[in-house]
């Protein structure tokens, strides 16, 4: 007799287990795998960052409506990384969970974030080259090259503390969407599970580490090409606060809470094969 598949979502208790299963798969990737698939993460949050800056363009719409609609296509890129496979700095900061019940040494924690930022800002800064190199920049009379330049400066305008905060609030909800596409079953759900989170980090003006590995090389591009001085402190002024802040917010206010709530004196079980969850978020 044939068991009828169930469609209802995980509780909050078996997303924790999930996650905790995810994590464990994730320590089991190569050195290789993780560049690969950090590459790949960056290039789709990327492509999630160049649909959400054409909306921007758009002088036509309100500021909340823009901002809303951006953050809606946005969520492109964190769909392409869940749905598609790839290791995303930002969603691996639930790592966390799987350090605080002993089942990840510190070491492989800090190993698999250096090594996917770093890839994460090849596949971004890559896709950037592609952009630039494609034109996609003078779309709308040229307004999409002013928008990516409007975004960069405004960016790197932010002092230390604000990049910061901003970041610790964006990745909250980016780390809540992957958490949330764990609660269900099929593409629809993780879809679903991922717009509401990520059209509000984007919509309120948060900062997202990786996005911005794309967006300042594509802004400094169109200065050179336009002779102008590159903004190179761009990067640094802006992206090392940014990360701190992602790092923050996902393992401290995502992982940790979830994980004195749900796991904590919990014996560590394991009911995922490696081979089929180690590349989500």
């Amino acid at each position: 007799m044939s068991v009828l598949p169930s469609f209802d979502v995980y509780s909050p208790r078996e997303i924790a287990q999930r996650v905790q299963d995810v994590c464990m798969a994730k320590s089991h990737l190569s050195i290789l795998q993780l560049v690969m698939l950090g590459i790949l993460a960056g290039a789709f949050i990327g492509l999630g960052a160049l649909f959400s800056v054409i909306v921007l363009s758009d002088a036509s719409l309100g500021f909340a409506a823009q901002r809303v609609l951006a953050g809606v296509v946005f969520s492109l890129g964190l769909l392409l990384v869940v749905v598609a496979g790839a290791e995303l700095f930002t969603g691996n900061n639930l790592l966390a969970m799987a350090w605080a019940d002993g089942c990840m040494p510190t070491r492989d924690v800090l190993i698999n974030w250096v090594v996917v930022c770093l890839a994460n800002f090849a596949g971004a800064a890559g896709l950037a080259l592609v952009v630039y190199l494609s034109g996609h920049t003078g779309m709308n009379g040229g307004a999409v090259g002013q928008a990516y330049l409007k975004i960069a400066a405004a960016k790197s305008s932010l002092s230390l503390s604000e990049a910061f905060f901003r970041g610790v609030l964006c990745n909250v909800l980016v780390c809540m969407a992957v958490w949330m596409t764990l609660a269900g079953r099929s593409v629809v759900d993780k879809l679903i599970a991922i717009v509401f989170p990520i059209s509000a980090f984007v919509a309120a003006g948060f900062e997202h580490s990786i996005a911005n590995m794309y967006l300042f090389p594509v802004a400094m591009l169109l200065q050179a090409a336009a002779g102008q001085p590159v903004e190179a402190a761009w990067l640094w002024r802006n992206l090392l606060p940014v990360i701190a802040g992602n790092l923050v917010g996902g393992s401290v206010l995502v992982a940790l809470v979830y994980y004195v709530i749900y796991r904590r004196g919990v014996r560590t079980t394991s009911s995922l094969e490696p081979s089929r969850k180690a590349s989500d978020g």
